[in-house]
């Protein structure tokens, strides 16, 4: 009997996902473990691999947005009746079609053939990664055009981007709409988008936030990061400095290493770091795991792998879970002061801004210039108070402020 294949749910939050292409064709003999398809969740694009045997007789025009557990795809013999199959399943097939719609219309709606919308002769043989290809389809882009700089001649995403920056001014022009006033272009929601919009929303119309706001003088900082930089295996930034010493504020003040559950508070007796970073679809948070008994140059190695990871879109699920704070820096883009939203499920959040030297009194009245960095705790009044958020920055200062404290 023909077996039905479904939308997995490839991360604990992930409700819906895109197909973003597939790696066989309708017709095409799929063995238990090959790469069937990509998908788009709400965190990354990932492969998606068969766990059947057969030919694959039907599937989902990719490109969609499907819900988790609906049909895209049936896999069985050649001969077989793909629509038995999906008949047997129309509850999972219905969730992907609009409300009240006939049930022999969702069965047509969710199993479109795939060979209607096939990609040119030869696209499924490119070698391209899933970002670059969605790229490509989005801007309308013969990937058989583009040649690969990856390995073994792979096309990446700056291979796309390059091939867009180069083209003629009028065929990247954005597709646009007249409008009574001017002109718009409409962008399609990803799931990432989607999922951001959601928990963020759900973050700062739940969670009672305030804010708490420190100044912290990074002389001693600076100083203490150009001598390690003359030994670290790898280039220390003021990031993976604010990381350590936010870890291990956090060891010394564990009520603020907690989480609302509704009905109690949960204090983590470990440090799980989120560290935000941005990408062009929005905002990945990798965790740093057990970040207070690392030394400063494996934080900076994990946090530069990931930020890697993340431009590749190669981060996986179980690489952004787990966190039990999360620390959102945009110093580096001149910004010195700002709020962040707190990252469910954490009760805190720091906001880090830019270093900026400013004159101060010196000795015996004179005029001296010392360098300072603002930070600010966005916490979740539930969890956490003022007298303890302010309790956690203080030690944060202190840190920060006489780096050999973290080395000792």
């Amino acid at each position: 009997m023909a077996t039905v294949v479904r939308m997995p749910a490839l991360s604990d939050t992930m409700t819906e996902g895109v197909l973003v292409a597939w790696h066989k064709k309708v017709g095409d003999t799929v063995k238990s473990g090959d790469l069937l398809a990509e998908i788009e969740t709400d965190k990354a694009v990932m492969e998606f691999e068969s766990f059947f045997n057969g030919t694959l007789l039907y599937a989902i025009e990719a490109g969609q947005s499907i819900k988790v557990d609906a049909v895209i795809a049936v896999i069985g013999r050649p001969d077989e009746d793909w629509r038995s199959a999906v008949e047997g399943s129309a509850p999972a097939a219905a969730a992907a079609a609009p409300e009240k719609a006939p049930a022999p219309q969702v069965v047509e709606a969710v199993m479109a053939p795939l060979a209607a919308s096939a990609p040119a002769a030869g696209d499924d043989r490119v070698k391209a990664s899933p970002l670059a290809k969605a790229i490509a389809k989005q801007e309308g882009l013969d990937l058989q055009a583009i040649k690969g700089s990856g390995d073994e001649g792979r096309i990446v995403k700056r291979d796309v981007e390059a091939l867009i920056q180069n083209r003629p001014a009028a065929a990247a022009a954005p597709v646009t709409a007249p409008e009574a006033q001017g002109e718009y272009t409409d962008i399609p929601l990803t799931q990432m988008r989607k999922t951001i919009a959601r928990r963020l929303g759900e973050s700062m119309f739940t969670a009672p936030h305030f804010y708490l706001t420190m100044e912290i003088e990074m002389d001693k900082c600076m100083a203490a990061r150009t001598s390690l930089n003359a030994i670290s295996p790898v280039k220390l930034s003021f990031n993976d400095f604010v990381v350590k010493a936010t870890a291990m504020a956090l060891r010394r003040h564990p009520a603020v290493n907690s989480a609302w559950l509704g009905d109690k508070i949960r204090q983590h007796h470990y440090v799980h770091m989120g560290v935000a970073v941005a990408v062009d679809e929005g905002l990945l948070v990798p965790v740093v795991r057990n970040a207070d008994l690392k030394s400063l140059s494996q934080i900076a190695a994990e946090v530069r792998d990931f930020a890697e990871k993340a431009r590749d879109r190669k981060l996986q699920p179980q690489d952004m879970s787990g966190n039990t704070f999360t620390i959102s820096n945009l110093g580096m883009f001149g910004i010195e002061e700002f709020t962040a939203i707190i990252n469910p499920p954490d009760a805190c959040i720091l906001a880090v801004g830019r270093i900026a030297e400013r004159p101060i009194r010196g000795e015996n009245n004179t005029v001296a210039f010392a360098n300072f960095m603002k930070v600010t705790l966005s916490c979740d009044h539930r969890v956490v108070d003022g007298a303890l958020g302010a309790k956690f920055l203080q030690t944060l200062k202190e840190l920060l402020e006489d780096p050999m404290r973290m080395l000792v």
